[in-house]
């Protein structure tokens, strides 16, 4: 059974008799479920996942004003909580980054934490220039109930926010920079005998045609742990995973580097986003940005985003 199963079971059959017992008038301004770092956040954990920073229970989200009302002593009673409902169960140990979310969370903490800012972005430039991870650590997860639609809604703006001129930028950037690493500089550092550089462009543009194809999908990409298996997820050109895999295994790539290039290229067409015919991604690129609409945007470098 997977963690969100199991807190989720916990939630019903533990957390909320009891909430509904000590905190009946707060249980509406609360936001309660598992989302944010970490595999099972993604519903990705497994036996491995078991050996660091696999913390029982659920994590409350509240608003600073509720937190100001009822958080210190909802921490405490969630605290006592977890401790009589798993005690000596925890043979986890804690990782530096790993920083369990689980417990009493304040929502603006929470984003700040994974953003860098304790708000929807503001800009242009907090959605070009935020990690698509990060978005992606705050709309993973299952909320288990929110009765106010807090966070909830605050989970949708991000998940379907992103101005189309930024994703469009974003897909811009990622199709030259896939033609620079993967078809161009890949060949080029082989023919001057970098194999160690030639394995970088091939890492390169892996990297960015997995994120390439979340952002075809309206998505984020995770963090590279777990790019692939989310990818497989994906109703467009999820498929394409096990290619990109296959590359690392490959003596010569270059063939399967084009064909999913051309993939790519049939997916951009499709979306309506390029109309070129031409297998190098590089003039797709310039044909993706020639359709955004702020000038401010489609005037920064080619490759930013």
């Amino acid at each position: 059974m997977k963690t969100i199963q199991k807190a989720e079971a916990w939630y019903n059959s533990t957390l909320l008799p009891a909430l509904n017992e000590e905190f009946k008038n707060e249980l509406p301004q609360m936001a309660i479920g598992i989302a944010g770092r970490g595999s099972e956040c993604f519903g990705f954990d497994d036996e491995i996942s078991l050996d660091h920073d696999a913390v029982p229970g659920v994590t409350i989200w509240l608003t600073p004003q509720g937190d100001e009302r009822f958080g210190f002593r909802l921490t405490r009673f969630y605290d006592a909580l977890v401790k009589s409902s798993f005690s000596g169960q925890d043979g986890s140990k804690s990782s530096t980054l790993g920083d369990s979310e689980r417990g009493v969370v304040i929502i603006d903490d929470f984003l700040r934490r994974h953003l860098g800012y304790a708000s929807l972005p503001r800009s242009w430039q907090d959605w070009l220039y935020t990690p698509e991870y990060a978005f992606a650590e705050c709309v993973n997860g299952r909320i288990f109930r929110d009765d106010s639609k807090v966070f909830s809604s605050i989970r949708e703006s991000l998940r379907h926010g992103m101005p189309e001129d930024v994703r469009l930028k974003k897909i811009a950037a990622k199709a030259v920079m896939m033609a620079q690493s993967g078809q161009y500089n890949y060949s080029r550092c082989l023919a001057h005998n970098e194999p160690g550089a030639a394995a970088i462009a091939l890492s390169d543009f892996v990297r960015h045609t997995v994120s390439m194809v979340f952002l075809l999908n309206f998505s984020f990409a995770p963090y590279y742990k777990w790019m692939f298996r989310a990818m497989r997820e994906l109703a467009v050109l999820g498929e394409i995973a096990d290619s990109l895999e296959e590359l690392f295994r490959l003596a010569d790539p270059r063939k399967a580097i084009e064909d999913i290039c051309r993939k790519i290229t049939a997916e951009l067409a499709n979306q309506g986003l390029s109309d070129i015919d031409d297998p190098y991604l590089e003039a797709h690129a310039f044909a993706v940005t020639s359709k955004i609409r702020s000038q401010e945007i489609r005037a920064l470098h080619i490759m930013e985003g």
